[in-house]
């Protein structure tokens, strides 16, 4: 059973952390750090920097134990309700030996972020905490023009709401234009949504929500063993998703066939996969599939189905690490069943 944090209310204080990438501290992006802190005050959140988040990109990417103490930080003030990172990066698993499963769980709360925050999520995922792989404050919260309605409804929803998330439903539009942290007057270009889409398997599925990039296959713990357990995938809907210039097809083809030849594709319940970018739509990624997953390692009922806004797109909804989920491969719908506060 997860350990649940407790829910926003008005008036809660939320931490900003840079746990991967320091720019947000940079003169050239601090406007948008501010703007995403005027986004959460529209909700009625009081967003402040931990100690060392604005230290800018040299000192962070120099002083690992800096930003590992940030989110130590984070959960030890009795003050903070919620703790989100400020943008992604490339190396938040540096911070796993400087932190404690013992002072994240002592005072459970609201931890959020995607992309390679999901280091963390997998650290307190291990010490029994329910994270959310979900909105950073730069790209998400601070989009320029505004904060997507679609990525707000469910930042609210999830994080205000202690009742079952419910369906997600897609997002009417969506963009997989890259963020822009300096120019202040750049909009994002969006195109039409056309839903999910049916990759292979039958039926109505139900496990808990796991998953993240296509880092699961190299983070390792600080004593050097795999930080993806086979209890993680046993019984799971594995949720997927990568940055689009990194997901091609062959990536794609050589995460599922990892899956396999680890024996998690025989023991999930379904898989979930983001948005990628292909001006042919999904096909090609999904004769990819198809032909790991039915072919190779003959799992031809397994639900796999495609096109969720979460990960490197916009809009975004958030994933409730560890929360019971549901897939209906056959009516392309999903659900989470409980929710992710209390």
């Amino acid at each position: 059973m997860m350990i649940k944090p407790g829910r926003l209310h008005k008036g809660d204080t939320i931490a900003i952390i840079s746990p991967s990438w320091g720019c947000a501290g940079s003169s050239r992006v601090l406007w948008k750090y501010h703007l995403g802190c005027q986004r959460l005050k529209e909700l009625g959140l009081d967003a402040v920097p931990s100690p060392n988040a604005l230290r800018g990109t040299g000192y962070l990417r120099n002083n690992p134990q800096a930003r590992a103490d940030d989110i130590m930080w984070a959960f030890e003030n009795k003050n903070i309700k919620a703790v989100i990172a400020a943008i992604g990066g490339n190396d938040a698993s540096t911070l796993l030996p400087y932190l404690s499963a013992k002072t994240i769980t002592a005072d459970p709360k609201i931890f959020c972020g995607y992309s390679d925050v999901m280091a963390l999520h997998l650290f307190c995922f291990r010490a029994g905490l329910m994270t959310f792989y979900g909105d950073n404050l730069l790209p998400t919260v601070a989009e320029t023009g505004s904060w997507h309605p679609y990525s707000r409804h469910w930042f609210e929803k999830v994080f205000f709401d202690n009742a079952a998330i419910g369906e997600i439903t897609a997002s009417e539009d969506w963009s997989f234009c890259k963020d822009n942290l300096t120019d202040k007057s750049y909009i994002k270009s969006y195109t039409q949504n056309d839903g999910y889409f049916y990759v292979q398997g039958k039926g109505k599925v139900r496990g808990k929500l796991f998953g993240g990039h296509g880092d699961l296959r190299t983070i390792r713990t600080p004593d050097g063993s795999d930080i993806v357990l086979r209890d993680d995938m046993d019984g799971s809907i594995l949720f997927f998703e990568d940055i689009p210039e990194f997901c091609t097809e062959d990536y794609m083809e050589g995460f599922f066939d990892w899956l396999g030849r680890k024996g998690y594709l025989q023991i999930l319940k379904g898989v979930i996969i983001g948005k990628m970018r292909m001006q042919s739509g999904f096909e090609p990624y999904a004769e990819r599939i198809r032909h790991v997953v039915t072919d190779k390692y003959h799992c031809a009922d397994l639900p796999v189905m495609a096109g969720l806004n979460f990960g490197h797109s916009s809009p975004m909804f958030i994933l409730p690490y560890g929360a019971e989920a549901e897939l209906d491969i056959d009516s392309l719908r999903f659900s989470i069943l409980e929710s992710g506060v209390v």
